[in-house]
């Protein structure tokens, strides 16, 4: 169609005109799409989330396609003043942005989050993934989306005039601008309210980033400071149902074995130190039992013992402990008359037992009144002891050693001219030799006793600790996900089972699901209470879950990949250096992702 104003002007006018009523019809298009985040999201249960939801999808994308009109388009409207040129140019404009919404959409549902160019690079580097092919079908739209486009284009071109009669446009940009405004008025209300039905959409949609005004509401008066925080303390109380855990109630097939369960922790004891000579009592009953040598915690800090009794990563821990949920192994002891006996070295100093894994079981008070004797040496006397009046009731005992997490107080007897980094070194196996004579004192208590013959001996660590081998500046531990902080010993003495050494890697999540399935006669499938698997099954696996409540770590046979909360990642060699042009495989990061929403409850 030929332009009808023969001037510079009267063509600028018309397009900017055009621009407007294209744009309008786009925001239609693109909240008909944002109703598949609606459709993926839980639906508030209250009206004022409801009415919130309503506001910002119509809100949000009213804004965000007319400032994208905005930004983009309309400066164009000055330098392409042919009509011709600009529609073609404004149609695969938004083509391809209605595009990038669906692909966004379809990221939303399979992962959670939004796209960023991190994900966007992952997702499309594996070619061969069903996620990635089934992303990529999405582009079959993309001509209907373009033919779409241009027909609507020169319709809006042809009834321009007839649809600035109506009057209507003034109407309709003030209902965007409404809702606009009133969501993120909302959303400034429910933040310093901490009213959950809200803010729990702070990301329902891309590119949302509603407002909020705590600083300003408190510097006019508005906001209470110390009762904004009291009452955000009181709403994580109350947020009790928050994760599914288990996800189904656990069957039972066979009648249980009433064997008792010893579970050692040897804290902060990495997996290279159980060898002959630093520790040859543990090497010793390692050789006569069942060695797992390729043994990974869940967690590089205290929270491996979460993973170890619940099965689950350390991202929920914190709702776990809110809601006050035994780990399935604890709840099925006691339902089978188990009696408990839980020792420590520190007398359980970690909050992590009281309020989590332990909560509300019997903590054993140690007086450690025997000078001569260590801490550890005295509660494995008294577990010694404990033993003894335990009758014919099956028994689980936990004890939990401390020489090692205290290898600092050790003191060398003929200390030499060592460098800072080698007195640390020394100590820590100075402290690794003296849990080995405490583990023999152990053993010689569990011979006496005449108990291996009836009880589950399991010894491992919390984590790993490290000295800096990775050249990362990293000792201890917390710092990263290297073997040195992960890897750590499992010895495991089973009655009746044939002494052996298993070189496929396990993880702590896999160790309650073994006693369950094999000891307390559950039949459940392990995905129901679980992150993890059987630790007798050789099937390979793709990849040992490890990480804390900020991070997720993947670790595969040739690369760990470490990914935050908000998808972006990093990929280091089996030698933790940081490989900044690997991306991990999609199917790997889509595993890993959904375990760590699997369990939680989608409520609002």
């Amino acid at each position: 169609m030929v332009d009808s104003g023969n001037t510079y002007g009267e063509r600028v006018s018309r397009l900017v005109g055009w621009g407007h009523w294209f744009a309008f019809f786009n925001i239609i298009a693109a909240m008909l799409i944002g109703t598949r985040y609606i459709s993926q999201s839980p639906w508030p249960d209250t009206f004022l989330g409801q009415l919130y939801l309503a506001v910002s999808w119509v809100g949000h994308f009213g804004f965000l396609v007319f400032a994208l009109y905005l930004l983009i388009l309309f400066p164009l409207t000055f330098l392409l003043p042919s009509s011709r040129i600009f529609r073609f140019v404004s149609v695969c404009f938004s083509t391809f942005g209605l595009t990038v919404l669906l692909i966004d959409t379809q990221t939303y549902q399979s992962f959670n989050f939004h796209l960023t160019p991190v994900v966007w690079e992952l997702i499309f580097s594996d070619e061969n993934s069903a996620i990635s092919a089934d992303l990529q079908h999405l582009f079959i739209l993309l001509p209907l989306i373009f033919a779409i486009e241009l027909g609507l284009a020169e319709w809006v071109w042809r009834k321009q005039r007839r649809l600035s009669h109506k009057h209507i446009g003034r109407p309709l940009a003030a209902i965007f601008f409404v809702a606009f405004i009133c969501s993120h008025l909302i959303y400034v209300w429910s933040d310093a309210s901490l009213y959950t039905p809200v803010t729990s959409q702070r990301s329902n949609f891309p590119l949302s980033y509603p407002m909020t005004a705590k600083s300003f509401m408190e510097k006019h008066g508005l906001l209470d400071r110390e009762e904004y925080r009291r009452k955000l303390e009181q709403k994580k109380k109350e947020n009790v149902d928050l994760v599914s855990y288990p996800l189904e109630p656990l069957s039972f097939d066979r009648r249980p074995n009433d064997l008792n369960i010893l579970i050692v922790s040897v804290n902060n004891l990495r997996s290279d130190s159980l060898n002959p000579k630093d520790m040859p009592h543990a090497s010793a009953f390692a050789s006569m039992n069942l060695n797992f040598i390729n043994h990974y915690s869940s967690s590089n800090d205290m929270f491996g013992i979460f993973g170890l009794f619940y099965g689950l990563p350390s991202s929920y821990s914190g709702s776990i402990a809110v809601q006050g949920t035994l780990p399935v192994l604890m709840s099925t002891l006691q339902k089978q008359d188990y009696h408990f006996g839980l020792f420590s070295g520190d007398n359980f100093d970690d909050s992590l037992y009281a309020k989590t894994v332990f909560r509300g079981l019997p903590l054993e008070k140690i007086p450690f009144n025997q000078p001569d004797e260590s801490k550890d040496e005295q509660v494995i006397e008294q577990w010694s002891s404990w033993t003894q009046q335990q009758a014919n009731s099956p028994w689980f005992s936990y004890l939990e050693l401390v020489t090692v997490q205290d290898f600092d107080a050790i003191h060398q007897t003929n200390p030499g001219k060592e460098t800072p980094d080698q007195h640390l070194k020394e100590n820590y196996e100075l402290s690794v030799q003296t849990a080995d004579s405490e583990l023999s004192l152990l053993f010689k208590r569990l011979n006496e006793n005449k108990l291996l013959d009836s009880t589950v001996v399991i010894i491992t660590s919390n984590h790993g600790t490290e000295f800096n081998e990775t050249k990362t500046n990293s000792w201890g531990s917390n710092t990263n996900y290297s073997n040195y902080q992960l890897k750590v010993p499992l010895i495991i003495h089973w009655p009746g089972r044939v002494a052996s050494a298993f070189t496929h890697k396990t993880s702590h999540l896999d160790v309650s699901v073994t006693l369950l399935q094999d000891l307390l006669g559950v039949s459940s499938n392990p995905s129901d209470y679980s992150s993890g698997r059987n630790l007798f099954s050789e099937k390979p696996r793709r990849w040992i879950l490890a990480g804390d409540a900020r991070e997720l770590a993947l670790i595969t046979k040739n690369n760990t990949t470490v990914i935050d909360k908000f998808g972006n990642f990093k990929v280091f060699d089996k030698n933790y250096k940081r490989q900044p042009d690997k991306t991990p495989t999609l199917p790997i990061l889509m595993q890993g992702l959904t375990e760590l929403q699997r369990f939680y409850t989608k409520s609002n």
